[in-house]
């Protein structure tokens, strides 16, 4: 069994339908707070990737792009400036650079196949919530994907002049302590062992008892 396969009901992760059925305490849980966030999407024309970290090392140019790839949602957030606005508390504007790493795979000239890594950088301007200072510090942290379509190869650079589809995240987040109310530890049930039923296709999924259609509602059609 599982959390949701013969677990005895109200004492599992989920939705319930008395709120007040098992709390039994309060607990501090230290946990992550986002406090304001936005999104922005936007496409990119033009834009000079510089590559890194050739796989295999030292291909033969000119390179020939194939596709290219934002990793994971990975990002980073460098030149940060926040400026609050005096007339509305608890309000700033954040500018910031939102590096996206990505992977670009593509053929050189003796068409071997082979990967690079760039950095995709986008410069951010916004209206962010951001609570006044604390002991507890407030941060600034990005998400960023990126889709990329087009590529040409630029000899200058040794990179790429690409076209990208591009989405980002700002938020504004601070490590907390937040009291919530709980049903106490999670009990962990025995595992259900996998057994492999392939061997009759079908058989097991026909129903014990044929079924048909009354006279009756044959006849009221």
């Amino acid at each position: 069994m599982s959390f949701y396969t013969d677990a005895r009901p109200g004492i599992f992760p989920g939705q319930t339908n008395n709120a007040m059925n098992g709390l039994c305490e309060r607990i501090c849980i230290q946990t992550t707070k986002v406090f304001d966030a936005c999104m922005n999407q936007s496409q990119i024309e033009e834009y000079q990737l510089t590559l890194t970290n050739f796989n295999p090392a030292n291909p033969t140019t000119p390179l020939n792009f194939v596709s290219g790839n934002s990793v994971g949602g990975s990002a980073t957030v460098s030149n940060l400036v926040v400026t609050r606005f005096e007339d509305r508390p608890n309000f700033a504007r954040v500018q910031a650079n939102i590096n996206i790493p990505v992977v670009v795979t593509y053929t050189d000239a003796n068409n071997v196949a082979g990967t690079a890594t760039g950095t995709i950088t986008l410069a951010q301007d916004v209206i962010l919530y951001v609570p006044q200072p604390s002991l507890t510090p407030i941060d600034v942290i990005a998400f960023g994907s990126a889709v990329i379509s087009t590529g040409t190869y630029n000899p200058t650079t040794g990179g790429f002049t690409i076209s990208a589809c591009v989405t980002s995240i700002l938020k504004v987040v601070a490590v907390v302590d937040v009291l919530v109310p709980s049903y106490g530890y999670c009990p962990i049930p025995p595992c259900t062992p996998y057994t492999n039923s392939d061997v009759c296709p079908g058989v097991f999924d026909l129903p014990l008892y044929p079924t048909a259609v009354s006279p009756q509602s044959t006849n009221a059609r």
